[in-house]
């Protein structure tokens, strides 16, 4: 117990000389990784303090990676490393180009002292709630991409509201989180108007679409722009089997489909923009060079991953809306 004191009326509250005296300890080398703490209850009654106070100093160490807990066992030095002040859980849907410079700006928007562990669930229930329930009480706060996977709600009730934040998709039974998302509807029918002087040229529009990985709101827009504006149009799963006729325009959620109508409009000697036009969904660098550069609808990734930032260390309780961008290249 020497590692650890606690003195009355020094104002500084007695749960944070607890996780002092540990964090000294360990500076010191006194205690090492392995090393196990002395147990709630011995600290309780050596100092006559409540069970909650030494939970909370522990829950603290905790959170921060410094200490783990082995049920029926107590308290162990996970880390030497006491300089992390806090600790996110970010669950990403996968992984891809656009996603990773969202992660990237996140990361470095963030205060030095703040660690992120990142997670995918890969569009399956199962690995996302698991993911979830094997992480309660682990970190400060959850970032979640939910994408369009059902009953998210009853998986996040067991985590703090106040800890919670939506990233990217949201839907109303979400309503209750702070979020930073994009509108899938309002942006893709607002990307078609303002390319409307091009998408005339085209006999038909034609969506990829998955609805399994693409939101709902990708749809409904571009349902609503082909009905506004009265184009003839298609929406499809897959370009597989698909045979390319001149005058069609695809609208390309993913890069690895992006990438196949490519090489079917060089398969059958087509020319790009004349004869098959293309406009990809979330923009990258690789597209302004590719085919001399990619028409994309866009949000802004390392503004959502900066403002997402600024959210969680400002504490703020808002839903934003990511601005979003027809960026317009030679594929139209």
């Amino acid at each position: 117990m020497k590692t650890i004191n606690v003195v009355d009326n020094i104002g500084v509250p007695k749960y944070k000389q607890i996780i002092s005296s540990i964090e000294s300890a360990i500076l010191s080398g006194e205690y090492k990784r392995g090393d196990k703490l002395p147990s709630i209850n011995s600290v309780k009654l050596r100092f006559s303090l409540s069970r909650d106070t030494v939970l909370l100093a522990y829950n603290d160490l905790k959170v921060r990676g410094i200490v783990n807990s082995v049920p029926g066992k107590g308290y162990y030095v996970k880390s030497e490393s006491i300089e992390i002040a806090q600790k996110i859980f970010l669950l990403f849907d996968e992984l891809n180009a656009f996603k990773e410079d969202l992660y990237n700006s996140f990361l470095k928007s963030l205060n030095n002292n703040v660690e992120v562990d990142i997670y995918f669930h890969h569009f399956n229930y199962d690995v996302f709630s698991k993911l979830i329930y094997d992480n309660i009480g682990n970190y400060n706060y959850y970032v979640i991409m939910p994408a369009n996977l059902n009953d998210i709600p009853s998986v996040l009730d067991i985590l703090p509201q106040d800890k919670v934040y939506i990233l990217d998709q949201t839907r109303q039974e979400l309503a209750q989180y702070p979020a930073i998302h994009q509108n899938f509807k309002k942006d893709i029918l607002t990307g078609l108007v303002k390319g409307l002087h091009l998408l005339k040229k085209y006999q038909k529009l034609v969506l990829l679409f998955q609805e399994q990985k693409q939101p709902s709101g990708m749809f409904e827009g571009f349902e609503m722009f082909c009905n506004t504006y009265h184009f003839n149009s298609e929406v499809i799963d897959s370009l597989e089997e698909r045979t390319l006729t001149k005058g069609e325009v695809y609208i390309i959620p993913d890069d690895r489909s992006l990438i196949r109508i490519i090489k079917k409009i060089k398969q059958v000697e087509f020319t790009l923009a004349k004869d098959i036009g293309i406009i990809s969904y979330n923009d990258t660098l690789l597209k302004e060079i590719v085919e001399g550069g990619i028409t994309t609808i866009s949000t802004d990734f390392n503004k959502m991953g900066e403002r997402l930032a600024e959210m969680i260390m400002n504490k703020e309780q808002i839903r934003i809306e990511n601005i979003n961008n027809l960026i317009l290249r030679n594929s139209l």
